[in-house]
Parts: structure tokens; C-alpha cells; sequence
């Protein structure tokens, strides 16, 4: 059961839902954590055989016609879980980097799906989901980064995130006990009740509770 968002969101660009859920840290556990990323990590590996496998999926196909439409080449600027999966079928693993983040880049490579979790209180109540502006940049988490033209979370302060890289604004720290994580799902490809159920399975070992909230 979902509880209902404690915040509006408005969508300007078509054929995106965004799934929230509210995490917190109630205990420590870096061994199962550990176990549940190199089990992510495996099953992205058996799924995809190469890149090119990875291409034609049909979740990461309809995430690069979104990035499209809203005016964003998904070549230049890959969808941040694209990249991440890229990575994965290269060889890589999933980094510890902090409990919280962790599970998000879980699921993140679970789905196949761009996903962000971002601080309490360090963004508005009212949000929309919209294309960059000209102009517009934010300081990610790879340095200052141009936002125009590419699909984004805007509040009354301007751009919070992107599918493509964090916002400092909205980063979690290393003592961050709770948080807000968004998953940016194709319409009619990944639903939310989808992205529930991976991320209750995903949490249970990590000492993470979660909470999905629908919007109102």
C-alpha cells in the first residue's frame, strides 16, 4: 500500500511516472548491503551479454525516446542508469559509497532506470517535470552542469535533479539517516507498483525501510 505524497508534482513532459519512496536508516548492516549489490550486479551481467545487447532493451529504448522528445540526445547525455548498466556489463561493481545510495543504485540497475535520492527538506513542496531552460545549470555531482534542453525536477529554486546526474543541492551525506529516492519510469514500460516491489525485495537484507508514496 502506498501512503499519498506529502507534495505536488506537475508534468510538462509527456510519457514519464515518477515513483517516490521514502527511505531511513534503521540499522547498520555493510555485509548484506555488500551481498545485495554483487547479486544486482551479477544479474545485470547474466541479463546483458554487451552493450549492444543492452541497446535494444525496451527500458532503456523507451528512456532514450524520452530524452528525445524533451529535446536531450541519450548519446551525448546517457541516462544516468544506462551508464550505470554500461559499466556493470563491462565488468565493473557496484560501489559502496553510502547506505542509503547504494540501495538507490540498486535498484537503479535492477530496473534499468534513472533513480536519485535526495535529502529532506532540501527541496520545495511544489515540483514540475519539465525540460531544462535556456540558460539553466546547476553544480552536479560531476561539477557545473548545463540542464537546458534535458529532462528535470524543477521547484520554485530552479532545477533539483536530473536523469543524468545529481545535484549538489540535494546530495546525501555520509551521516544522512533518511531520504527521499525518485525513479524516473517510462510510462506504460517499468509502473510504479514494479518499482515498489523491487525495492521492498532490494531493501529487506540492507537495514533500510521504505515507504511508497503515490501522488495525490
Amino acid at each position: 500500500m502506498s501512503a499519498t505524497l506529502p507534495f505536488r508534482i506537475e508534468y510538462e513532459l509527456d510519457g514519464w511516472e515518477l515513483f517516490w519512496a521514502r527511505l531511513e536508516i534503521e540499522r547498520d548492516a555493510p555485509e548484506e548491503l555488500a551481498e545485495v549489490r554483487a547479486e544486482v550486479a551479477e544479474a545485470v551481467k547474466k541479463r546483458f551479454s554487451g552493450t549492444a545487447e543492452l541497446s535494444s532493451d525496451p527500458t532503456v529504448s523507451a528512456l532514450r525516446r524520452l530524452f528525445r522528445a524533451a529535446g536531450c540526445d541519450p548519446t551525448r547525455y546517457r541516462p544516468a542508469s544506462e551508464a550505470l548498466l554500461r559499466r556493470l556489463v563491462k565488468g565493473e561493481e557496484l560501489p559502496a559509497i553510502q547506505p542509503l545510495v547504494d540501495l538507490n543504485n540498486c535498484l537503479s540497475a535492477a530496473l534499468a532506470v534513472p533513480c536519485c535520492v535526495m535529502v529532506e527538506g532540501s527541496f520545495g513542496r511544489a515540483m514540475t517535470l519539465r525540460s531544462g531552460w535556456a540558460g539553466e545549470a546547476y553544480e552536479s555531482l560531476r561539477g557545473p552542469f548545463n540542464v537546458e534542453g534535458k529532462p528535470l525536477i524543477a521547484d520554485a529554486e530552479g532545477p533539483i535533479d536530473t536523469p543524468i546526474t545529481g545535484n549538489q543541492r540535494v546530495k546525501v551525506r555520509d551521516d544522512t539517516a533518511s531520504a527521499w529516492l525518485v525513479a524516473y519510469l517510462p510510462a506504460g514500460v517499468v509502473s510504479s507498483a514494479a518499482a515498489w516491489e523491487a525495492l521492498d525485495r532490494l531493501r529487506r537484507r540492507t537495514g533500510i525501510a521504505a515507504r511508497w508514496y503515490a501522488p495525490l
